[in-house]
């Protein structure tokens, strides 16, 4: 026992004093909780992928999403004008030299391509897609998208990411997040792209997620579909399941000292994901196993349009098996100089040669996802996506080229939950600046995470003591567009 005198000598700390730092521990206590609950539930045997259900029930169970990399004209594609037809090389009132990447000219540029009407929805196309032209009366067009950025990967980021900044989720994953997978033998989220678009790897990022939630990304110039996926040769199936018993229990063991850190439980899972994919994904991704007049629909007989009715006819066969959000990234496109571009879509120095290009390397398989889709019965479950990250300017880059334009682009959906043959919102008389009903990316995501079941005002991950959102603090559902 203290006697009174030993007592007296402690420095005791006053009251105020004390309780500050017993509230300062409790906090810590409280946030180290709350930075660890998912890690712990994870690497406490809960899979992570496992399906969950939505917040209310979803109209789409399935995404496909068609980007088209580089920035497809809305004046060339979808949004015809016939004001900018007849003031070819007059002055465009209005226009803003440095609305894009570069210097535009002020002066109105027609579009080099024929137009007709097709469908009962009487919907304008251009003759850059005689093949999805024939599915108009499926689309849902969106005229008035626009965002903020103007060069090819912060927009792309924005697009897919919700705001600019790298380092945040992409739209799959936190698709992936809220709903997890249908299959767990595949992923639930899965990229393929021909070149490497700009910002590659940030607009498919799982950002501060979990890296469950990471895309696997598919390489069309790959040999080997998926790296690094089959089994050694020289090793049994017993012998990998025991190497990867004893990984497992040396990352658990790791993992039970830092609880925090919920990439190692990631780890594990993505061990255990790859070991099952060893079976599913090659017979998910052998298209030999499609009639020769399947694979004739997509144009895999065309070699300008190979690549991509590949990746269209895979994301069908990785959708029927499961597969909640596949993403194409269109591949290369033609110069007039005949240089092939890495940004297919981006039509800088000559608009016709350029898009002329891209039509043929993706009209073909698109139109045929979407009637595959429709025989199949999976367009009622299905939302086919097709849009690049923005438009082109109204005006001329040079004498034949078009710049990039933030301010106005055309997105089209097609499948479950949103209506047929349907026009929202518009461009003015020159297709230079979204003007009515305007969309932006933040509402685009609030109506996509409506249609799969999910509030995006309730679809949060708390990072750095902030709650976090794909829709950030934005976002309203198009009510209007929905079936």
């Amino acid at each position: 026992m203290f006697s009174n005198n030993s007592t007296s000598d402690l420095q005791l700390p006053a009251r105020r004093q004390f309780l500050k730092q017993a509230g300062l521990g409790f906090g810590s206590l409280a946030l180290a909780s709350l930075l660890c609950r998912d890690s712990r539930a994870e690497s406490a045997g809960a899979t992570p992928l496992a399906l969950k259900p939505p917040h209310f029930p979803a109209r789409v169970k399935s995404v496909v999403w068609l980007f088209m990399t580089g920035g497809p004209s809305q004046v060339d594609t979808w949004d015809y004008k016939p004001e900018l037809q007849k003031r070819d090389g007059e002055k465009l009132a209005g226009s803003d030299p440095k609305t894009g990447f570069f210097t535009t000219s002020g002066k109105c540029l027609k579009s080099p391509f024929e137009w007709k009407r097709f469908g009962q929805s009487d919907t304008w196309v251009s003759d850059l897609f005689p093949h999805l032209s024939q599915h108009v009366d499926k689309m849902c067009f969106l005229h008035s998208m626009y965002l903020e950025q103007n060069n090819h990967a912060p927009a792309s980021i924005e697009l897919m990411c919700g705001t600019n900044r790298p380092g945040l989720p992409a739209m799959g994953a936190w698709t992936a997040y809220g709903l997890g997978s249908m299959n767990q033998n595949l992923p639930s989220y899965v990229v393929m792209h021909d070149t490497r678009p700009r910002g590659d790897d940030q607009i498919w990022s799982a950002g501060f997620l979990p890296k469950t939630y990471q895309a696997l990304a598919l390489d069309a110039r790959r040999k080997e579909a998926i790296d690094n996926l089959l089994r050694d040769s020289k090793q049994t199936d017993a012998q990998q399941r025991s190497q990867l018993d004893l990984i497992r229990q040396l990352n658990q063991e790791h993992a039970a000292t830092r609880p925090t850190q919920a990439d190692l439980a990631a780890r594990i899972n993505s061990y255990e994901l790859a070991y099952r994919m060893q079976m599913a994904a090659p017979e998910a991704l052998d298209l030999t196993q499609e009639t020769p007049s399947t694979q004739q629909l997509y144009g895999l007989d065309k070699p300008e349009c190979a690549t991509f009715a590949r990746q269209c006819l895979l994301a069908r066969r990785l959708i029927e098996r499961g597969v909640r959000f596949v993403q194409i990234f269109a591949g290369k496109g033609t110069e007039g100089d005949g240089s092939v571009n890495d940004v297919p879509w981006d039509c800088h120095s000559d608009l016709k040669t350029n898009h002329r290009s891209c039509g043929l390397h993706t009209d073909q398989p698109a139109a045929a996802l979407l009637s595959d889709l429709a025989e199949r019965g999976l367009l009622e479950s299905t939302l086919v996506i097709w849009g690049g990250e923005f438009g082109r300017t109204s005006d001329s880059q040079g004498s034949k080229g078009r710049d990039h334009n933030p301010n106005a682009f055309t997105i089209w959906l097609a499948g479950a939950g949103v209506k047929q043959g349907f026009h929202y919102g518009a461009t003015d008389d020159f297709g230079y600046k979204s003007v009515e009903k305007k969309v932006h990316v933040n509402d685009l995501h609030a109506t996509l995470l409506h249609l799969l079941g999910l509030d995006h005002t309730r679809l949060t991950y708390r990072f750095n003591g902030r709650d976090f959102r794909l829709t950030d603090v934005g976002g309203n559902v198009l009510t209007e567009i929905l079936a």
